[in-house]
């Protein structure tokens, strides 16, 4: 099963992370990768959310409407997106590394018959994404956090 991955250590508590990540009604402030369609569906257990994806900066977005299968508050985020032949798992982790210092961990697993033929048109771009999100969520919580101080 092809997998992306992406890891960042961000300078910041478990908790200032997950309240970034957890807000996608936020997430136009700092994310050029995944967007909030429908700001009032919440990331609840179960229950579908509507977003966008755009791998590159520039390019189209791309919607798509996940199912939310685990919220861990403070630990892990995790959704899974289905259409015809292919399913996305988009999984956020977040783990102390100490004191005010977090790592994020974001793994997207795809899989399907369509994917073998997908996969080769978007690895690098969907790379590049998941790692531009993985810098942008670093450096916005950093700001906001040390901005407190």
């Amino acid at each position: 099963m092809p997998s992306f991955y992406a890891e960042i250590d961000i300078n910041a508590p478990r908790f200032e992370v997950w309240d970034a990540l957890i807000h996608k009604d936020e997430w136009h402030r700092w994310n050029t990768f995944l967007f909030d369609i429908d700001p009032r569906r919440p990331f609840r257990q179960g229950h579908a959310v509507l977003l966008s994806l755009r791998r590159l900066e520039h390019d189209d977005e791309n919607e798509f409407q996940p199912t939310i299968t685990l919220v861990q508050p403070e630990r892990c985020l995790r959704w899974i997106s289905k259409v015809p032949g292919l399913k996305t798992e988009h999984v956020f982790e977040l783990e102390d590394l100490g004191p005010n210092r977090t790592k994020y961990i974001h793994r997207e697993r795809i899989s399907g018959l369509l994917s073998r033929l997908f996969l080769p048109f978007i690895r690098d771009d969907e790379k590049q994404g998941l790692r531009r999100m993985a810098r942008q969520l670093k450096y916005y919580v950093e700001d906001r956090y040390y901005r407190q101080w």
